[in-house]
């Protein structure tokens, strides 16, 4: 039995995730896995990559063959240089923690509200109008 570390697609249609799994090579993409080794999430800004390195290492020593994806995934977490004996890669970037909303404080904006409104509503202006054109034919 060959056995394959690849990819197991969730989500909806246009935000996927991944789940790294080890599975026989003959299932389908989504099918029935061995065990899940990881996870991977594409849309998220920067991409989130988790993977179990010690299991990873096992099924990679018994000779389980990744994908070409997984190949990928696996180089960036540095489990394929360690497993062919290779130097570490460069660490991973990890997102950075946003502030709460920096904009809107740069500007020096509060929260209080006015309780008015910007603009003048549309029937004061036309009564500003009728009154003015009374009093031009009154004069």
């Amino acid at each position: 039995m060959a056995v394959k570390i690849k990819l197991k697609r969730l989500g909806k249609i246009r935000s996927p995730h991944y789940r790294i799994v080890v599975a026989d090579s003959r299932t389908r993409r989504d099918g029935r896995a061995i065990e899940e080794i990881g996870l991977y999430h594409p849309v998220q800004n920067p991409s989130r990559i988790e993977v179990d390195s010690e299991r990873a290492q096992y099924w990679l020593g018994v000779g389980a063959q990744p994908t070409e994806p997984v190949l990928a995934i696996l180089k960036l977490t540095g489990d394929w240089q360690k497993h062919k004996g290779l130097p570490a890669p460069a660490p991973l970037l990890v997102a950075e923690p946003k502030a709460a909303r920096p904009l809107f404080d740069a500007l020096g904006g509060d929260d209080t509200g006015k309780g008015e409104a910007i603009t003048q509503k549309k029937k004061a202006e036309k009564k500003d109008e009728a009154s003015a054109e009374s009093a031009s034919t009154e004069a």
